[in-house]
């Protein structure tokens, strides 16, 4: 009797996935859709990141498995991404972070594809911005928004074709330490659709003052600039969305919002303890529980911390996945 084939293992490149990666709309419903499996119960399963830490300071390397949960099997996804964060690779010209994901097929845990995870990295993330912003943006009324940027690595480029698309005609006020960084995304914000004005700024304080939306992306590990951002920096109303942690944003900024929201309750607490998060207070819910409620947004300041977990990565990788087998992207790699 001969042996059940196997279904194919597919191998998508990094152009690949660009390729293959869903429109904003499509991006933005998908990470609600995480959102939203990560608050309902039996929903998704999603076990704390495994992490070691290599030999060069601040490293680290997290084994990232997650499950999302259908109503039937054949809607279940099953995968993991492996992900590698190195600073010292900044000096030799590599990328900071690296990182593939895996899926599996969920009727019999068969590897299907493998794929970089740097491109799902940075737009996973912008589009859980885009949810929050879509859902706890500011309230304007007859002008366009401002919003600050600090930061003008992966993430800074990843978030402007969402925050064009979610504020259109905003006013983007740029900051990064490294100014030829901060003038490269300036000339590339002023060619993204949905983007108004570019200024860039000499100091973070400058770029923040009056925003209606800051958005800190900057990287990790500079004491100086450590939970830097405080009250007196923002304006009453803003929605603040920092996605390097407290890198900037300072614990009063949530300790005194009127509606503060995480991505996942679990991990952040855990990051939290380790001291990733001093001085924070306890969320008044999830993004995804928030969504479930209604919770309107409030006349205050709204903040919306997201550190990233990994059913985003299989989520959006299945959708990829999809894309690439429909165009024929990709490579079928031998069992």
């Amino acid at each position: 009797m001969a042996a059940p084939l196997l279904p194919p293992l597919r191998w998508l490149s990094a152009d690949d996935v660009v390729e293959a990666m869903p429109p904003i709309p499509e991006r933005l419903d998908l990470a609600e859709r995480t959102m939203v499996a990560l608050a309902t119960p039996g929903g998704s399963e999603l076990p704390s990141k495994i992490a070691i830490h290599p030999r060069p300071a601040a490293s680290f390397v997290h084994a990232m498995p997650a499950m999302l949960r259908s109503a039937d099997l054949f809607g279940d996804l099953i995968g993991m991404k492996w992900v590698a964060g190195f600073d010292t690779n900044n000096a030799l010209g590599l990328p900071a972070i690296s990182a593939l994901v895996v899926l599996n097929d969920a009727a019999t845990g068969i590897p299907i594809a493998i794929m970089d995870g740097g491109p799902i990295t940075a737009q996973r993330t912008a589009a859980v911005s885009g949810v929050a912003l879509r859902l706890y943006g500011p309230v304007l009324t007859g002008r366009p928004p401002r919003a600050a940027l600090i930061g003008a690595g992966v993430q800074g480029r990843s978030h402007l074709p969402v925050l064009g698309h979610v504020l259109p005609g905003v006013a983007l006020h740029l900051f990064d330490r490294d100014e030829r960084r901060s003038e490269a995304l300036a000339a590339e914000a002023r060619a993204t659709p949905g983007i108004g004005t570019v200024e860039i700024h000499g100091a973070a304080r400058d770029a923040v003052a009056g925003a209606d939306v800051v958005l800190t992306a900057a990287s990790f590990g500079r004491a100086a600039d450590r939970q830097a951002m405080t009250n007196d920096w923002l304006a009453p109303g803003v929605t603040v969305i920092p996605v390097d942690y407290a890198t900037y944003c300072a614990a009063e900024v949530a300790r005194d919002a009127a509606l503060f929201l995480v991505d996942q309750r679990e991990q952040y607490l855990a990051n939290r303890d380790v001291g990733n998060f001093d001085g924070y207070p306890d969320p008044h819910a999830t993004l995804g529980e928030a969504i479930l409620a209604g919770t309107p947004r409030p006349a205050g300041r709204v903040v919306v911390t997201h550190l990233g977990v990994g059913l985003s990565d299989v989520v959006f990788a299945d959708a990829i996945l999809r894309n690439a087998e429909a165009a024929g992207l990709g490579v079928e790699l031998p069992r």
